[in-house]
């Protein structure tokens, strides 16, 4: 029995119980968790009495310290939209961290060039591109395509100076190299992988050189990336996504004429990659209609504004004349009295090499020309030009192959006949041309300047410029090496499509990008070799590589599922050991 007194009080502790535990029950729910605690060793076993499991629980709550309302119960979460932003930014940094390595570094050498060369520098052809529309300067017409006088230099000339044509180009730069990433992450590179893929176009010093200075290599760049991830972005492009591709593929060829190569491999991944005929035949000729578009575009205005005819170059023949001479063996060639004039002797041609042979006011052209009283050479160059390529087609293979593989030397050197590399290497002086381009007088940069739209007077920060060429000659430029891996890779991802249906494959991603190299960097190697025109490599090798190597990663993975077979449920594996 239990004494009157202490069951009384007995009753009157379990009858307070049901307020504390209702007091328990409204407190706010960010406070529960810090004050509702459960001791499992005070827990009543099955079979004890209601009283002692009531008991067991008011002690445990009261001997538990109370907890300030104002306490935080969970991690603090930022309010404003500034705090959320930073947190995100945050996140994706320790995400990407590489990439955030690479685009600081690249940053920072894009502002030292922006600095050392102000407002931007000039090469021997940036006269035409400046100069090419205005008539009455016809000794600097052009004759190569000017697409990039259209969409960048008049635009910026009516706003503002040359100085932001730089930046501009410095912007593309950098938002290649994230375009690019991008889309490497989407069709699975690791991040890793992806980000030393865009390393070249970051932080190689020819990239620099070359979006410091007013030429259209950088936007020909920014075309080709463009049409790229256009038909990458998904594994099946579809219409809109190849009708915008096509059109930025043929922007590229009135900015650099052998951007219409990119036609051919652009055409081959859409016909391939789409799902039925009627997709590939809808898809493929909108591709060729907006491919042609600017093309054609440009050839009237050419014709109609330009005078220049209803063509892209009229330097086709010329150039086409100087690979045959450079190539050819003339004792043993076939040619009429006029032809034969136009030969080289071997150590001419040697010296002068392909861009020496074209341009060079002492080559055999030349000559003829002031002996017939200025007759017009460019047909009897192509008929010496068709006359090499027929009897001797092995020597010009083969003097095109030559150039070709110059690209993957380990070094940026060149041999005799090259068009000089130091061209396109940044020098302790704002660098001259002449006669095109002198130090002083009427064809100094900065007498062009003024006459082009402004930007003041050419200087050099020399600090800067010695700083910078010390890097571009001692590292700062991607070896060849690096770039002949990526073109075997891509070549190697091209052979490891797996099912015809698998959008997901990297196959025809490898053919597209890689098809896209070799046709623009071979196309340039066709007439002439020049470091200038190995620029693409840097936007378009490595990521062929990063591809190739995802497309042969995953295929091994894919060999190794299929070997290893489904593992077998547990009760059949019993029964196979009882039998």
């Amino acid at each position: 029995m239990i004494p009157a007194k202490k069951a009384a009080g007995h009753q009157r502790g379990i009858s307070r119980c049901p307020i504390r535990l209702t007091l328990i029950r409204l407190t706010p729910i960010r406070l529960m968790p810090r004050i509702r605690v459960i001791d499992r060793s005070e827990t009543v076993l099955p079979g004890s009495s209601p009283e002692a499991a009531a008991e067991s629980t008011v002690e445990t709550v009261a001997e538990k310290p109370a907890i300030a309302a104002s306490w935080p119960a969970t991690s603090p979460v930022p309010g404003s939209r500034l705090d959320r932003a930073i947190w995100s930014a945050g996140g994706v940094l320790r995400r990407h961290w590489v990439l955030a390595l690479l685009i600081a570094g690249g940053l920072l050498l894009r502002v030292v060039t922006q600095f050392a060369y102000e407002p931007a520098l000039l090469f021997i052809d940036s006269k035409k591109y400046l100069l090419g529309t205005d008539f009455k300067l016809g000794a600097w017409g052009s004759f190569d395509p000017i697409g990039y006088t259209l969409l960048v230099l008049k635009p910026v000339q009516m706003f503002t100076n040359l100085g932001f044509v730089a930046l501009l180009q410095h912007v593309l730069g950098l938002g290649m190299a994230v375009a690019l990433y991008v889309l490497m992450l989407r069709r699975g590179v690791v991040r890793w992988l992806a980000a030393l893929a865009v390393a070249p176009v970051l932080l190689d010093a020819y990239q620099l050189n070359a979006e410091q200075t007013i030429m259209p290599d950088v936007l020909f760049e920014a075309l080709v990336v463009a049409g790229i991830v256009l038909l990458l972005w998904r594994p099946r492009p579809t219409l809109p996504f190849v009708i915008l591709a096509g059109l930025a593929l043929g922007t590229s060829a009135p900015v650099r004429q052998v951007g219409e190569a990119l036609i051919l491999p652009a055409l081959i991944y859409v016909l391939a990659a789409a799902r039925d005929w009627r997709t590939r035949l809808l898809q493929g000729a909108a591709l060729f209609a907006c491919f042609a578009l600017p093309v054609v575009g440009y050839m009237g205005y050419s014709k109609v504004v330009l005078h220049y005819g209803f063509e892209m170059s009229n330097m086709g023949d010329a150039y086409l004349y100087g690979r045959t001479a450079h190539a050819g063996d003339c004792a043993a060639l076939n040619l009429t009295p006029d032809e034969r004039s136009l030969c080289p002797t071997p150590a001419k041609a040697l010296t002068y090499g392909v861009d020496g042979l074209v341009n060079n006011p002492k080559a055999p052209w030349a000559r003829y020309l002031k002996r017939h009283h200025n007759e017009n050479t460019a047909s009897l160059q192509r008929h010496f030009a068709y006359a090499v390529i027929k009897q001797q087609p092995l020597r010009v293979v083969g003097d095109i192959s030559r150039d070709s593989i110059k690209i993957f030397a380990l070094t940026r050197t060149t041999v005799q006949g090259d068009t000089p590399i130091k061209r396109w290497q940044f020098q302790n002086v704002y660098p001259t041309f002449p006669p095109g381009i002198t130090a002083k007088g009427g064809n100094s940069a900065t007498s062009l300047f003024a006459a082009a739209g402004g930007g003041g007077k050419a200087r050099v920060r020399r600090p800067l410029a010695v700083g910078l060429r010390f890097y571009q000659l001692h590292g700062g430029y991607t070896p060849g090496p690096v770039l002949l891996l990526g073109l075997l890779l891509g070549l190697a991802g091209i052979f490891t499509f797996g099912r015809r249906r698998d959008p997901a494959n990297l196959s025809l991603a490898c053919l597209l990008i890689t098809g896209s190299a070799v046709a623009v960097l071979l196309g340039a190697d066709l007439y002439e070799f020049s470091w200038r025109y190995q620029l693409p490599a840097l936007v378009t090798l490595p990521i062929a590589g990063a591809l190739g190597a995802t497309a042969i990663a995953q295929q091994v993975r894919n060999r190794r599922a299929r070997q290893a077979g489904p593992a077998a449920p547990v009760e059949e594996l019993e029964a196979q050991q009882a039998r």
